[in-house]
């Protein structure tokens, strides 16, 4: 795979050759997302904002997220994770949002073992998917991988996007259902 920059600044210059923008919340990686974008020249072209919701309560009230949701399942859940992603992307004003929420140790958490982690991009007209990872490692491991997996999701489906938009097939609705 690409190291992270690389798919960083792929992601950005699709972005910014489409004069689209991009918002982040993350919560087990702690604002790493948003820095990796930033540390590409020009992010600021696409680059909107990031929300490093942490705490619970933040991803219902900064984010959106669902309380019934969170009391039911926790926050280390796929719908939760696509509830950031379009929450920050509304919050932040921004055509497409990513979003990362998981356990990355050293202990469990909501019932889900350590290396439990869902990311999610969401983009205009419904564009977007969710992903569950089975992370091993140690802590900094398991943040790291993450950064690298929810750049390449959003990538990927950038990627796909335009493939949509070229043969006029707009039938992914990821961000709009589980």
């Amino acid at each position: 795979m690409s190291a992270p920059g690389s798919v960083a600044a792929g992601a950005l210059e699709l972005l910014a050759g489409r004069g689209q923008s991009l918002a982040v919340a993350e919560s087990l990686t702690g604002g790493l997302v948003a820095g990796a974008l930033t540390a590409v020249p020009g992010a600021s072209r696409v680059l909107r904002g990031s929300v490093t919701a942490y705490a619970t309560d933040l991803k219902r009230e900064l984010l959106g997220v669902d309380g019934a949701l969170l009391a039911a399942r926790g926050a280390v859940d796929a719908e939760v994770a696509r509830q950031m992603a379009e929450g920050v992307r509304r919050v932040l004003g921004a055509d497409w949002g990513i979003a990362t929420t998981g356990v990355a140790g050293p202990e469990p958490q909501d019932g889900q073992p350590v290396g439990t982690v869902f990311v999610a991009v969401c983009g205009p007209g419904g564009a977007g998917e969710v992903r569950r990872l089975a992370l091993a490692g140690d802590r900094d491991r398991i943040r790291r991988d993450t950064i690298d997996a929810v750049l390449a999701l959003l990538l990927s489906e950038l990627t796909e996007n335009a493939r949509a938009q070229d043969t006029e097939q707009h039938g992914g609705n990821g961000c709009l259902q589980p």
